[in-house]
């Protein structure tokens, strides 16, 4: 009966039964897995999110990352990385390393900047506003999340997701509430991963069949553009220069994300010479960072953090900071369309969010639908790409001003 007994408290049963919340949290992990290998929703974010909340609430495991007062010395001191790793496992030691101090959020903006085209936005830089208009659910959010009773630097977190960007997100939540980092995680990328059902909804209630059959080629072979670029390899190369110094005379707390974006991008502009910075941008260190930033972040996602109403919370606004983002969008083309004579496409205005490509595939099979030769997806990319930087700067003016 004693081997019976030790081998019982072996196990971890009697956590389960002490604490039901863990098989709920596996549920949920469980769930997110689902989405991410059988629905295809952005699995290469949300397969290693998901596999990390399972491994965070696997009882005994020690592979939940420990609130930051557990490794507070007081003073402004902390333990170091090796005592992190000694007390409180692998999975801590990955957070406070790479998560903690701001690390892979930068370094994966390298590589979407490697993989991204600014031509699009270039050759239409007037749809480029668009990417600013639909940050609208950012800040309307703020401000009924501290009507909610959120702290300033919780609302602020909590509407960043509206930015549609899960590394500026994670990034913001870092600087102003890292104690909000799961939740706000799980959420940014969650509804990334929905934007092809977020975005029909809100098209749905807020565009009119006519306005959504705008032929925006048609409308450029009546209103032609007067600007014509001549030279598009040098003006993209200069471009992420520019707007880089540009940016951060006006902006510097954005540096570390934007500067980084426009650095991937520069590589992938200058071409051979530097192709294997390139791939290497795009390829291992991407993806190896993605796998880090995923586990370490769905490991926050305990059932002591989870099963909170703030967490709650947080799920509903971010789905609120996410439709006001679109409907902002959108919203900024019907203006313009009573001011010009070229009307514009509201789907345009829809890609406004930082979910690049997705959101302009989506809006550009909606377009379709309506009209088969409506071709919208280099439209919908300069809005989107626009989006990328919109919400990169929206961060750092609110780290700016709140931290």
């Amino acid at each position: 009966m004693g081997i019976l007994e030790n081998l019982y408290k072996m196990t971890a049963i009697q956590d389960i039964i002490g604490n039901p919340g863990y098989l709920l949290m596996l549920a949920i992990g469980s769930f997110l897995l689902y989405l991410g290998i059988r629905k295809q929703y952005e699995p290469l974010l949300l397969v290693p999110i998901a596999f990390g909340v399972i491994l965070a609430n696997l009882p005994g495991g020690s592979m939940g990352v420990v609130a930051a007062e557990f490794v507070d010395l007081g003073g402004g001191h902390s333990k170091n990385l090796l005592d992190i790793a000694h007390d409180y496992g692998i999975m801590n030691f990955l957070y406070y390393a790479l998560i903690k101090t701001g690390f892979l959020p930068p370094i994966i903006f390298m590589g979407i900047g490697a993989l991204t085209d600014f031509g699009p936005m270039l050759r239409n830089l007037k749809l480029a506003f668009f990417g600013a208009a639909a940050q609208l659910g950012i800040f309307i959010v703020i401000i009924v999340a501290v009507l909610l009773g959120f702290t300033l630097k919780e609302a602020a977190s909590l509407g960043i997701i509206g930015g549609a960007d899960g590394p500026t997100a994670i990034y913001t939540t870092i600087k102003l509430a890292p104690h909000l980092l799961g939740p706000i995680a799980i959420a940014a990328y969650s509804y990334m991963a929905l934007v092809p059902v977020i975005i029909p909804l809100v098209v749905k209630y807020t565009c009119s069949e006519k306005e959504l059959r705008i032929n925006m080629k048609e409308q450029d072979k009546k209103y032609p553009s007067k600007l014509v670029i001549k030279n598009m390899k040098a003006v993209k190369i200069a471009f992420p220069i520019v707007l880089g110094i540009v940016v951060s005379i006006f902006v510097p707390s954005s540096v570390p994300l934007l500067g980084m974006l426009l650095f991937g991008n520069l590589l992938k502009e200058i071409g051979t010479s530097v192709a294997r910075l390139s791939e290497a941008a795009t390829g291992s260190i991407l993806n190896t960072a993605t796998i880090f930033l995923g586990l370490t972040v769905g490991a926050t996602m305990t059932a002591e953090v989870f099963l909170d109403f703030k967490t709650i919370m947080i799920i509903v606004g971010g789905f609120l900071a996410f439709a006001i983002s679109i409907f902002g969008g959108i919203m900024a083309v019907k203006l313009t369309n009573l001011f010009s004579k070229k009307k514009i496409n509201p789907l345009i205005g829809a890609t406004g969010l930082s979910a690049v490509p997705m959101a302009s595939r989506v809006a550009n099979e909606i377009g379709l639908k309506y009209d088969s030769s409506n071709h919208l997806l280099q439209y919908c990319m300069s809005s989107n790409i626009s989006g990328v930087i919109g919400s990169a700067v929206a961060a750092g003016v609110l780290i700016s001003f709140l931290q």
